[in-house]
C-alpha cells in the first residue's frame, strides 16, 4: 500500500471520505457563481492549498458557466468542507455563511453521483450539453497535472467521464443539437425577429463562441469575430462560417455598427464596460443594441443594461428558452438516469471492495488488541495458574474474539456494492478502526488521461482609443 502525495510533497493517507461542496445555477444567481468561478490557474493555486490542509488528501476543482464544484478526499470531512467553504468564500469575497446558504456538500456514493450527473449533462443548464464532459476532463487533467489527484479521485474521474460517454451513446439525451450558443441565438431571434440581416459581434474564440457562430450562420448571419490571445484560432473559425476577424482595439467601432453582441470568454474581468459603452451609444445615435453574456464570470458589465437603447441579457435569462427546446430530450432522462445507477453502483462497488480486507485486518487486529489487553489486565490473578491452564485461558479467549468477529467478517464479505462503503464506514467508527490507504494500484494506468489541460483563453477589457 503506498500513500499519495499530497500538493507541496508531503505524503499523507489517501483514504477517507469523499466530499463535494459546490454551487450551481439551481440556487445560486449569475452573480454569486462569477464570484465563485476559478481559471484553470486559480484552480491549480486553490486545489494546492486545499491539499496542504491536514484534513485533505486529494482534490480536483470543476468551474463552468454554470458551477463551481470541489471534489475532495477527506480524512474529516466535517474539518474539510468547513476549510473548503472558508476558502470559497474568501475566493468570492463573501461570506462563509452567504455562501453555506446556497452551497450542497453530498458525500461518498452520492458525491459520485453527483460528478456522474454533471459529466453527462443530467444536471446542466442545457439538458445533455455536449460542452460539460469537456470541461469536467480538462479540470481533472489540470489538477492531475499539479499532483493534486490521487487513486480514489482518479478512479472517481475515469470513472464519471465514462459515465458521460455511455448516456451519449446510448441514449438520445443529448440529441436535437441544443446547446447554450443556439439558446442565445434563439433568445436574440425572439427578441429581434429575422437576424439574416443583421450586422453580429462575437467577442471570443473558444468553444461556446464556435458553436455560436455555427447557430448564427444557420440563420444567414455573417458574424465578426473578436481577436483575443488566439487570434489563429478566431480566423480559423471565422473563414468556416463566412465571417472576419477584427482586432481587439477595433472592438468599439464593431459595437457602433453591430445590431447583436454575443460574449463568451473566458477573461476574468469584463471586456464591455458601462463608461466605453456609454461612449459607443452616443455614436450610435442610441440605435438599439442587444447584448447576450453567456459567459462566467460576466464579459459585459451589468450597468450596461441601464444606458437608453441597451437591452442586456445573461447567461440566466436564457433558462426560458431551454425549457422550450428540450422536450425531446427530457424523454430521455429516465434512460440516462438508468445508465448513471448502473456506473454508480459499479463505482460503490469498488469503493466497497477498496476497504473490505485491510477493514477485516483491522477488525481481526483489534480483537488481539482486547484479548493481549484482558490478559495482561489479569495477569497477577493467575499466579498459581500452570503453564497449560494459561494457555487454555489464552485460547478460550481467542476462540471467543474469534466467533465474535466471525459474522461480521462473513458480513463484509458480502456485503451489496450500493451500501457497502457506509456500512464499512461506521463499522470503522464503532470499532474506532483507523482509515486504510488506498493502493495505487486500484487505479490502473490505462484510465489516467495524458496531462497537461490547456490553459484557457484570456483577453484583456476594452479600453477605447487605447491598444488591448
Amino acid at each position: 500500500m503506498s500513500p499519495v502525495r499530497a500538493a507541496g510533497g508531503v505524503a499523507g493517507p489517501s483514504r477517507g471520505e469523499l466530499l463535494c461542496l459546490g454551487v450551481s445555477y439551481h440556487a445560486a444567481p449569475v452573480a454569486l457563481r462569477e464570484r465563485a468561478a476559478l481559471s484553470v490557474a486559480q484552480a491549480v493555486r486553490f486545489t494546492t492549498a486545499l491539499c496542504a490542509e491536514p484534513d485533505v488528501h486529494e482534490a480536483v476543482v470543476i468551474s463552468t458557466c454554470n458551477r463551481t464544484e470541489l471534489y475532495l478526499v477527506a480524512g474529516d470531512p466535517v474539518k474539510a468542507e468547513g476549510a473548503a467553504l472558508a476558502q470559497l468564500a474568501s475566493h468570492a469575497a463573501i461570506r462563509p455563511t452567504e455562501l453555506a446558504e446556497l452551497s450542497y456538500s453530498p458525500r461518498n456514493c452520492d458525491a459520485a453521483r453527483q460528478l456522474f450527473r454533471v459529466t453527462s449533462g443530467l444536471d446542466s443548464m442545457i439538458l445533455g450539453e455536449h460542452e460539460v464532459q469537456g470541461q469536467v476532463k480538462r479540470a481533472y487533467e489540470a489538477a492531475l497535472s499539479a499532483g493534486t489527484t490521487g487513486p480514489l479521485t482518479n478512479r472517481l474521474f475515469t470513472a464519471a467521464l465514462h459515465a458521460g460517454k455511455r448516456v451519449r451513446n446510448e441514449t438520445g439525451l443529448a440529441d436535437s443539437h441544443v446547446s447554450l450558443s443556439s439558446a442565445a441565438v434563439d433568445l436574440a431571434e425572439s427578441l429581434l425577429g429575422e437576424l439574416g440581416g443583421r450586422h453580429v459581434v462575437i467577442i471570443g474564440a473558444g468553444e461556446t463562441s464556435e458553436l455560436t457562430a455555427q447557430a448564427l450562420a444557420e440563420r444567414g448571419v455573417r458574424t465578426v469575430f473578436v481577436a483575443n490571445r488566439r487570434a489563429d484560432r478566431a480566423r480559423s473559425v471565422a473563414e468556416r462560417f463566412g465571417g472576419a476577424v477584427v482586432g481587439l482595439d477595433h472592438l468599439p467601432d464593431q459595437l457602433t455598427a453591430a445590431d447583436i453582441v454575443l460574449a463568451s470568454t473566458a477573461s476574468p474581468h469584463p471586456i464591455v464596460g458601462y463608461d466605453e459603452l456609454e461612449l459607443v451609444m452616443r455614436e450610435r445615435q442610441e440605435r438599439p443594441l442587444l447584448l447576450v453574456d453567456i459567459a462566467v464570470p460576466r464579459d459585459i458589465e451589468p450597468a450596461c443594461g441601464d444606458l437608453d437603447g441597451v437591452t442586456l441579457r445573461d447567461i440566466d435569462d436564457l433558462q426560458a428558452v431551454v425549457a422550450r427546446n428540450l422536450s425531446s430530450r427530457a424523454a430521455e432522462v429516465p434512460r440516462a438516469e438508468a445508465v448513471i445507477a448502473e456506473e454508480i453502483e459499479r463505482f460503490a462497488a469498488w469503493l466497497g471492495q477498496l476497504d473490505v480486507r485491510p477493514t477485516i485486518a483491522a477488525l481481526r487486529e483489534r480483537g488481539d488488541q482486547i484479548v493481549e489487553q484482558v490478559l495482561a489486565d489479569n495477569a497477577d490473578r493467575w499466579e498459581s495458574a500452570s503453564r497449560a491452564d494459561l494457555a487454555r485461558i489464552e485460547a478460550l479467549a481467542r476462540s471467543v474474539a474469534g466467533r465474535l468477529l466471525h459474522e461480521p467478517t462473513l458480513r463484509l464479505k458480502s456485503l451489496e456494492a450500493g451500501r457497502g462503503h457506509g456500512s464499512i464506514e461506521l463499522l470503522r467508527e464503532l470499532f474506532d478502526l483507523p482509515h486504510s490507504v488506498v493502493d495505487e494500484r486500484a487505479t490502473s494506468a490505462d484510465e489516467t488521461p495524458a496531462r497537461p489541460a490547456q490553459e484557457r483563453d484570456n483577453v484583456r477589457p476594452l479600453r477605447r482609443g487605447r491598444s488591448a
